[in-house]
């Protein structure tokens, strides 16, 4: 069963060919990076604009890197929400279009569940149940996946993602968008326990996220020393970044091992792209190494925003009998659901 998922959720017009669920035949990407880099940000606008010039040409390009024709597709799925009203509109009509046209049946993809599912187009994907921790520009959410279609949210952001974060932070150093890969790269050369910014655990028992204290930390903290002490070497950028990526890290890994006890679920699974971050990779494997917890994380390819993981995640919704109508809108807002069947069907 071929199915072409779409992803224009924010800023990378994606689109790929996924067999089975499991299978990666193609997955072609379009980044923006460029194109929103002199604005330190995503401009809705200008991502909206460049998503209608580029999604014909994606969704071209991953037919022909899977050797398909448009007759040998079995479903269309695409991401309806969470993300940019406008970018997501774009993905969507443009596969109404194409679901109607081409007499293909559509449904329509939660992005955080594509995320999480993003972890079975690996060889050796968890069994359930695992908990999830996606974490990127746009979310910072825990799930107790205890199937396909079976999620449980558990915590999530009350303010910044850590992505968003990590941006914002970039852009207050003058240091460019994207901001997370920056970051990252400069703190390999910095001290992370150099300045001790705060980490906002909430509640002793509490699963949620605040990112937005740390960042109001770290300006202030960069106003005074480029006041007080900039170039005189006692402090260095790298230092900042450091200190602020080492705070972000600790209280994502404390959260994700409280899920883990709190559940009794000895397996979790790092998506979305700051899964990307090596120190964060290196610091939860540490840990999880200590307390018997297995790790599993996409490769990169597949931790950004990619249309091979809303393929796999419109696969299983597709044969448990799902299907969207024509109808379909998009949401900016959307949390994940169940299957509406609990059978699957014959495929």
């Amino acid at each position: 069963m071929n199915i072409l998922g779409i992803d224009t959720s924010c800023d990378d017009t994606s689109a790929a060919v996924v067999s089975d669920g499991y299978h990666v035949l193609s997955n072609a990407v379009n980044s923006q990076i460029k194109v929103h880099h002199p604005y330190g940000g995503v401009v809705p606008e200008l991502a909206s604009r460049e998503h209608i010039r580029n999604i014909v040409p994606v969704v071209q390009e991953a037919l022909s890197a899977a050797g398909l024709k448009v007759r040998d597709l079995h479903g269309i799925a695409v991401t309806v929400g969470p993300g940019l009203i406008g970018s997501l509109l774009v993905g969507l009509y443009y596969a109404k279009g194409f679901a109607y046209v081409n007499h293909i049946p559509m449904i329509g993809v939660n992005h955080l569940e594509g995320h999480i599912l993003s972890i079975f187009l690996e060889e050796k994907p968890p069994r359930f149940p695992f908990i999830a921790l996606t974490v990127s520009g746009g979310h910072t959410s825990l799930y107790h996946v205890k199937d396909f279609g079976n999620y449980t949210l558990l915590g999530q952001t009350l303010d910044d993602a850590a992505g968003e974060a990590f941006d914002k932070v970039a852009k207050i150093l003058d240091l460019g968008y994207p901001g997370g890969a920056v970051m990252e790269r400069l703190s390999q050369t910095g001290q992370g326990d150099k300045i001790p910014f705060p980490r906002a655990y909430l509640s002793p028992e509490s699963l949620d996220f605040s990112f937005s204290g740390l960042k109001t930390s770290v300006a202030l903290y960069v106003s005074k020393w480029r006041e007080e002490e900039e170039g005189k070497g006692a402090v260095k950028v790298a230092d900042i970044a450091a200190s602020f990526q080492e705070a972000v890290i600790d209280v994502l890994v404390h959260k994700f091992m409280m899920a883990s006890d709190k559940t009794g679920v000895a397996s979790i699974v790092l998506a979305g792209g700051v899964a990307c971050n090596k120190r964060l990779r290196e610091r939860l494997r540490d840990i999880a190494s200590e307390r018997g917890v297995e790790v599993y994380y996409p490769r990169p390819a597949y931790c950004t925003d990619n249309g091979a993981m809303i393929a796999a995640s419109g696969y299983h919704r597709m044969i448990h009998g799902e299907r969207a109508s024509l109808s379909m809108d998009v949401r900016s807002k959307f949390p994940i659901q169940g299957y509406l069947s609990i059978t699957p069907q014959n495929t």
